[in-house]
């Protein structure tokens, strides 16, 4: 997926123009210049082409604000990194020192770069944009991010400017696509080179030594699938080196783009509140998942540790529990391959298809043994069940009154999907119809 970074100096507008081309209030905006510090990212589709938005904090240079030495430093690698540039500018406050300044790094690239000029919220301040011309990077484009003027001709010009998505080898294209993902340093290229049986990508103690996502192609022991190596999520406060922001938003993309993810935990650390981030951030994507507890032949076992730590695991990732869980040790390549068996095995669960006549007959019988509840003297009757033509596994149950039925009845049917059917590993839809 193609990425348009914005840019610009403190102040001008960036973080409402990437809520307005995100679509949700996601950056906090103030009239204060600086308040972006972390940056934002999030996905933007316009006329059927869907591409990422990375909102920078503002460009400043020789202040001694260390956050702002931080953030020029970003907004250099966002030039670097981003397929398309939108340069902010404002109309009111015409061409500061600031604007040269970035104007001057965006002529020495040779990416495509669009000049935004905002808040030309009245024909008069149209002429005032004329006068952007100077900085020397074409025709400025008059926006006002605020009320969203212009913005449609805007991202016309900037879905042309985007790079062709290259279709894929259509030998890989239909192979299950599997990523590894977790906090630094858990071992998961370790892992990866267990599979491979080769030094595929680079092991240090370090935490993030994995900048990329790397892609690896699988085929061993009746397994084959794309096998991809992430970088490591950590939390927001602790993501301060440059290359880091865009390794972590890198895996989060793998993610998105995956379909089954191996979410790898620390036998020393237990599940901590990153690793449960990264694992919600796998069930708001729809993905299969894959629990593997690695290092855990560092850890001091009696007869039960290993029943106790999974029953600790389920425990922490409930309502959604029904998870392998595989204790491993990449270093000493134990019990590898039940990760890759475990892996095919939710990918089967997650691509399988259930015939509406089955579904019904089973299904329909359970709902009558233990029907909804009533709400306000109103009974619900749920008549027909068919699975959705959804990539991971989705059902529609049509009833009169779908309003009426709450979260535990639906979590009661989900419980009783994956008792009959198996669905362990994979996220369930369920969604209430009117009949």
């Amino acid at each position: 997926m193609s990425l348009v970074a914005i840019v610009g100096r403190p102040n001008v507008g960036k973080s409402t123009l990437f809520n307005r081309l995100v679509g949700m209030r996601q950056a906090i905006v103030d009239d204060t210049a600086g308040v972006t510090r972390d940056r934002h990212y999030g996905k933007c589709e316009w006329c059927g082409t869907e591409f990422s938005v990375v909102d920078t904090g503002g460009y400043t240079s020789n202040s001694d604000d260390i956050f702002e030495e931080e953030i020029r430093k970003q907004v250099k690698i966002a030039i670097d990194e981003a397929d398309v540039i939108l340069f902010m500018v404002e109309v009111g406050t015409g061409i500061t020192d600031f604007d040269e300044e970035i104007a001057d790094l965006l002529r020495r690239t040779d990416k495509p770069v669009l000049l935004v000029v905002n808040k030309v919220d009245s024909a008069e301040k149209r002429f005032d944009s004329f006068q952007f011309y100077s900085l020397g990077l074409g025709d400025p484009w008059d926006i006002s991010s605020a009320n969203g003027s212009g913005t449609g001709d805007m991202l016309d010009e900037l879905v042309k400017l985007l790079p062709q998505e290259q279709p894929q080898d259509d030998k890989y294209e239909s192979l299950p696509r599997i990523a590894i993902v977790g906090r630094p340093n858990v071992g998961k290229s370790s892992i990866t080179n267990a599979f491979l049986g080769e030094e595929r990508n680079i092991v240090t103690p370090i935490a993030g030594t994995t900048r990329d996502s790397i892609e690896s192609y699988y085929n061993k022991f009746g397994h084959e699938f794309m096998l991809i190596d992430t970088a490591g999520v950590r939390k927001k406060s602790k993501v301060n080196e440059d290359l880091e922001f865009y390794s972590v938003m890198r895996a989060i993309r793998a993610i998105e783009h995956t379909d089954i993810c191996i979410l790898m935990i620390d036998a020393q650390y237990g599940v901590e509140s990153q690793d449960m981030s990264i694992f919600n951030l796998i069930v708001k994507n729809k993905k299969g998942c894959v629990v593997v507890v690695n290092k855990w032949d560092l850890i001091t076992k009696s007869s039960n540790t290993m029943k106790e730590y999974t029953e600790a695991i389920r425990k922490k990732l409930a309502p959604f529990s029904d998870i392998p869980i595989i204790f491993t040790s990449a270093i000493n390549k134990q019990r590898i391959l039940d990760v890759l068996d475990a892996a095919a095995k939710v990918y089967d669960n997650y691509s399988k298809r259930i015939p509406t006549s089955e579904l019904n007959e089973i299904m329909l019988e359970e709902i009558e043994n233990c029907p909804p509840p009533a709400t306000k003297g109103k009974y619900i009757k749920i008549k027909f069940i068919t699975q959705l033509p959804t990539k991971s596994p989705s059902f529609a149950f049509f009833c009169n009154l779908p309003q009426y039925i709450g979260e535990p009845y639906k979590r009661f049917l989900e419980n009783k999907l994956r008792s009959h059917f198996d669905f362990t590993g994979c996220p369930i839809q369920i969604y209430m119809r009117q009949k």
